[in-house]
C-alpha cells in the first residue's frame, strides 16, 4: 500500500490548547485593534490627505485633531435613524451588519507574533495569534466573500434605482478582483507548501515572498484596492454617478456600520499583504542582522503594526494622487489584464516549482523560464500581426452602406457599418469675405457690403 504524505505538514499543535478565558482575552485584543487602528486611520488618513493638498485637516477635537474620528463616531450615533418607506425593513437593517460582522472575522488567523511559547499573558505561556487553521487562507478568502453580501442586499432593499446600481457595481467589481486575488494567493501556497497563515511566515525565514514573488505581490496589491471599493476604484461610491452608492439610503449607526467595515477591510487586506508577502511579524533585514531578540516576545507585534501603517499609508497616497478611473476601464483591467496576467504568472510559479523537485540545477530553471516567456511573447506578436491583418483585409472589403435617415417615415440613428451623410453648411462670413478678392464687395455671396444679410424684397 502507497502511504499518502501531506502536502504541508504545518506543525499547528500550539493552537487551541489556551483556556477559555485566554481566548476571550485574545478575541477582545483582535477586536480592540481593528477599532483603534481604524480611528487612527481615519484622522490620519483626512491629515495626510490635507497635507498633499495644502489644507490643515482635522484640528478641533483632542490634542492635533486625533480625536475627531471618535467625535464623528458619537455624532452618527446621535443623527435620525430614518428606514426608508419602500424598503424591505429586515434586510435593510440586516445589510449593514452583513457587511460589518465578516470583516472582523479575518482577523482571527493573522499572526501578530511567532507560532511558540513566546508571550505570557496573566501567567499564561501562549502564542501571539488567536487561532490557525491548515486552510487559514481559504477562510480568509471565504469571510471576504461574504461581505459582498452586505454591500448588495443593501443597494437592493432600499427600494431605490440608485443604492442598487451601486450594490450591482460593486458586486461586479469585487467578483473579478477577488479572482485575480485567489490566482495571487496560489503562488504564495505553491511556495510555501501550505495555507496556514503560521507556516506561510515561518517560510519566509530567509526571504520575503515580495522578492521571490514580485507578480503575485503586484497583482494583490491592485486586487486589494479593488476588493476595499478605495480610490481610484471605488466605483460603488462614486457620487457624481450615483449620488452616493449603495449606502445612498442610509443614515445614523447603519451609515457608520458600512463606513466602520470599509476601513476594517483596509487593515485586514493590509495585514493578510503583510503576512504573505512581507515576512509578516518578522523584523526587516537591516534589523534582524544584528540583533537576535528582534523576532522574539513582544517585538514582532511592533514589526507587524509598522508594516500595516505602512500599507495603509499606501492607500491614502493613492487616494491623494490618482483620480477614479472609469467603469469600464475597472472591469478592462480586471478580466483582461489581472486575470490572464495571474493565471500565466501561476503556471509559470508552479513549473519552476515542479523543477526544483525534480532537482533541476537553478540555472537550467532560469534558461527554462526565460525560454517559455520568449516563447509566449513571440506568439503574441504573431497572433497580433494576423489580427491586424484580418482587420485591415475587413475594413477594405467593406463597402459604405447607404443610409436613409428618414427610410420609417420618421428620425432614425444609423445603424453599425452606416455613415451620416454630410451635411449641407453654410460658409462662415471669413470664409466668403476670403473669396472674394479685390474689396469688401460680396453681394454675390448674398450679402451686402456693410455686412448684413441681403433679403429678396
Amino acid at each position: 500500500m502507497h502511504t499518502v504524505v501531506p502536502l504541508a505538514a504545518e506543525d499547528l499543535s500550539m493552537f487551541g490548547r489556551d483556556p477559555w478565558w485566554l481566548v476571550a482575552v485574545k478575541a477582545v485584543f483582535c477586536f480592540a485593534f481593528l477599532m483603534v487602528t481604524v480611528l487612527f486611520s481615519i484622522v490620519w488618513e483626512r491629515k495626510v490627505v490635507a497635507w498633499m493638498q495644502l489644507r490643515i485637516g482635522p484640528n478641533r477635537h483632542g490634542p492635533w485633531g486625533m480625536l475627531q474620528s471618535l467625535a464623528d463616531g458619537i455624532k452618527l450615533m446621535l443623527k435620525e435613524d430614518v428606514i426608508v418607506k419602500r424598503a424591505d425593513k429586515v434586510v435593510y437593517v440586516l445589510a449593514p451588519v452583513v457587511a460589518a460582522i465578516p470583516a472582523f472575522m479575518a482577523i482571527a488567523v493573522i499572526p501578530f507574533g511567532p507560532a511558540g511559547n513566546e508571550i505570557s499573558i496573566f501567567g499564561q505561556r501562549t502564542t501571539m495569534q488567536l487561532t490557525d487553521l491548515p486552510i487559514a487562507m481559504l477562510y480568509i478568502l471565504a469571510v471576504a466573500s461574504v461581505g459582498i453580501y452586505g454591500i448588495v442586499l443593501a443597494g437592493w432593499s432600499s427600494g431605490s434605482t440608485y443604492p442598487l446600481l451601486g450594490g450591482l457595481r460593486s458586486c461586479a467589481q469585487m467578483i473579478s478582483y477577488e479572482i485575480a486575488m485567489g490566482a495571487a494567493f496560489a503562488s504564495v501556497f505553491l511556495y510555501s507548501g501550505s495555507m496556514s497563515t503560521s507556516a506561510i511566515v515561518e517560510a519566509q525565514a530567509d526571504r520575503w515572498y515580495v522578492l521571490l514573488l514580485p507578480v503575485s505581490f503586484l497583482i494583490y496589491i491592485v486586487t486589494m484596492i479593488g476588493e476595499t471599493n478605495r480610490a481610484p476604484f471605488d466605483m460603488p461610491e462614486s457620487e457624481g454617478d450615483l449620488v452616493g452608492g449603495f449606502n445612498t439610503e442610509y443614515s445614523s449607526i447603519k451609515f457608520a456600520l458600512f463606513m466602520l467595515a470599509e476601513y476594517v477591510n483596509m487593515v485586514t487586506v493590509s495585514a493578510v499583504s503583510v503576512t504573505l508577502f512581507l515576512g509578516g511579524w518578522r523584523a526587516p533585514y537591516p534589523v534582524s542582522t544584528f540583533w537576535e531578540g528582534a523576532n522574539h516576545g513582544w517585538w514582532p507585534m511592533l514589526w507587524f503594526v509598522i508594516k500595516v501603517q505602512l500599507l495603509l499609508f499606501f492607500f491614502i497616497w493613492l487616494r491623494g494622487t490618482l483620480p477614479r478611473v472609469r467603469y469600464d476601464q475597472l472591469m478592462k483591467l480586471g478580466w483582461k489584464v489581472l486575470i490572464p496576467i495571474s493565471v500565466l504568472w501561476l503556471m509559470l510559479v508552479a513549473t519552476v516549482r515542479a523543477m526544483r523537485n525534480e532537482n533541476y540545477d537553478f540555472t537550467s530553471i532560469v534558461l527554462y523560464v526565460a525560454g517559455g516567456v520568449i516563447a509566449l511573447l513571440l506568439l503574441s506578436v504573431v497572433v497580433d500581426i494576423f489580427r491586424d491583418k484580418r482587420e485591415k483585409e475587413a475594413a477594405v472589403d467593406e463597402q459604405p452602406v447607404a443610409f436613409d435617415p428618414m427610410a420609417g417615415g420618421f428620425p432614425v440613428p444609423p445603424l453599425p457599418g452606416q455613415s451620416l451623410p454630410p451635411v449641407p453648411r453654410r460658409r462662415s462670413r471669413r470664409e466668403r469675405e476670403l473669396i472674394v478678392s479685390g474689396g469688401p464687395d460680396t453681394q454675390s455671396d448674398g450679402t451686402r457690403s456693410d455686412g448684413k444679410e441681403a433679403s429678396d424684397g
